[in-house]
C-alpha cells in the first residue's frame, strides 16, 4: 500500500500509526484545534497611522527648522547689508537700520 499524506492540513503531532491504521479501516480521525478568538484589532491596525502621524510631525519639524535657519540667514544678512550701506531709502521714505556713530 503506497503511502498518502490526508487532504488538508493535519496537526504534524498526529502520530504515524493512528493515521494509517484509521486510513485502513476507515474510521475518521478527529483533530481538535484549539484556538482563540481575537478580542481586539490586530496592532498593525494601529502602527501605521502612529507611523505615519509621526513621519508627518518629525517633517513639520524639519520644516520649521528648515524656516528658522532661513530667517537666521536672512537676519544675518540684513544686519550686514545696512552696516555698510547706512540709511536705506524707498520712495521717499528713509530707513535708518543702524545708529549713528556720532551720538
Amino acid at each position: 500500500m503506497a503511502h498518502r499524506d490526508p487532504l488538508g492540513i493535519v496537526a504534524p503531532h498526529i502520530p504515524a500509526d493512528d493515521y494509517r491504521r484509521a486510513e485502513a479501516t476507515g474510521r475518521p480521525i478527529v483533530i481538535v484545534v484549539h484556538t482563540t478568538d481575537p478580542s481586539g484589532r490586530p496592532l498593525r491596525h494601529y502602527l501605521y497611522p502612529v507611523v505615519v502621524a509621526g513621519a508627518a510631525a518629525v517633517g513639520c519639524w524639519g520644516l520649521v527648522a528648515a524656516l528658522c535657519a532661513l530667517l537666521d540667514a536672512a537676519a544675518h544678512a540684513v544686519t550686514v547689508i545696512a552696516q555698510t550701506a547706512g540709511p536705506i531709502g524707498v520712495g521717499g521714505v528713509t530707513l535708518k537700520l543702524t545708529r549713528p556713530k556720532g551720538n
